[in-house]
């Protein structure tokens, strides 16, 4: 990647160098104030200009990469100390002292449930025999 920045950065100086002989011998009055008048060659008012958009921009890239950077390390720091800090299991998740373990409860002893329910309430599935429509037909 560092090759193509280098050879962009190699033709736009080679543009800037091919424009600039060419453009040499015009000389252009600049009138920045009222009372200021600069006499300068067209080369040297592309440079500026390209200066003055070009460094405010750089300046903002670099400001927020060296921010997003330190935000990167900060994030991989609290990782790696998350890694290394040892989990602590809950004292349910270990088997008690001397090897008994403790069973689950059966669904059939919970209190609420009966084996011969059906597990339906009326009014929650509609029979497939009625026909009463109680909503006007889907059309």
């Amino acid at each position: 990647m560092q090759i193509f920045r280098t050879i962009i950065w190699v033709l736009l100086l080679v543009g800037l160098l091919l424009f600039s002989v060419a453009n040499w011998d015009p000389t252009v009055t600049v009138r920045i104030w009222q009372g200021i008048v600069v006499d300068t060659k067209i080369p040297a008012i592309v440079i500026v200009s390209f200066a003055i958009g070009f460094f405010p921009m750089w300046l903002y890239h670099r400001a927020s990469k060296w921010r997003m950077q330190r935000k990167i390390v900060s994030l991989e720091t609290a990782t790696r100390t998350a890694a290394t800090v040892p989990v602590t299991h809950h004292p349910y998740d270990e088997e008690p002292e001397g090897g008994v373990t403790v069973a689950e409860p059966e669904p059939a002893s919970h209190p609420h449930f009966d084996e011969n329910d059906d597990l339906t309430t009326e009014g929650d599935i509609r029979p497939a025999d009625d026909n009463s429509n109680d909503r006007p037909p889907l059309s």
